[in-house]
């Protein structure tokens, strides 16, 4: 399981990304100093570090310099949005810089991005009754494989990287068809009812009233 940590000194924006990382499948830790989060770097491996920039004790800023010669990557989520500090954070080598406030969905896409640029994605995801070899893009329901389309597996992996959040229709559409959102919900519910159905997870997958359609899990 990928290990993430998290540097946040607000307790409730730490609280929920932590939530949201855990129920997408990532091990994830909060620390809430600079200098806390140095010392928890140096005694164990991650890897990513989602970093605020405004911390006590030690700022994003210098973490980020310490953090850099470990070859660890790092997204700035911040509330500093003016272009020269987003310059400033790119420049110091963050991999990516987030400002908030943020969509959930947004960080998550941002997380699965510099992941995989960095080649460290899991290859094998146990879902439920799923297992899902994301190297092949095999899908396997209690040992048999689901023949899926492109479409059909990418909105699966959507759904579980999002597990128990509410999609709206025009945010699937743009992140599986890349896209703007033209308000026609015909081609995202085919696409949603026939993966569902091919995977079994009719009750699963279930349709949420004026917004779209929700992977409900334990």
């Amino acid at each position: 399981m990928l290990r993430i940590l998290v540097v946040e000194d607000e307790k409730a924006i730490a609280n929920l990304i932590h939530l949201s990382l855990t129920n997408a499948g990532y091990h994830c830790e909060c620390v809430y100093d600079g200098l806390t989060a140095a010392n928890r770097i140096e005694d164990s491996k991650y890897d990513l570090i989602l970093l605020d920039i405004m911390l006590p004790k030690v700022d994003g800023y210098e973490l980020l310099e310490y953090i850099k010669p470990l070859g660890i990557p790092v997204i700035f989520i911040t509330a500093k949005s003016s272009v020269s500090d987003r310059v400033k954070g790119l420049k110091l080598g963050a991999d990516d810089y987030l400002t908030k406030p943020f969509e959930i969905i947004e960080l998550l896409a941002r997380v699965e991005t510099v992941l995989r640029r960095y080649h460290k994605t899991e290859k094998l995801i146990q879902v439920d009754d799923l297992d899902i070899d994301t190297q092949s893009r095999m899908v396997k329901k209690r040992g048999k494989v689901i023949s899926l389309t492109m479409k059909e597996y990418e909105l699966l992996l959507l759904f579980i990287q999002n597990k128990n959040i509410a999609l709206f229709r025009e945010t699937i559409y743009e992140k599986i068809w890349g896209s703007d959102y033209m308000g026609d919900s015909r081609t995202v519910d085919l696409h949603v009812q026939r993966m569902r159905k091919k995977v079994g997870w009719e009750d699963k997958i279930t349709a949420v009233y004026k917004v779209g359609y929700r992977l409900e899990l334990i």
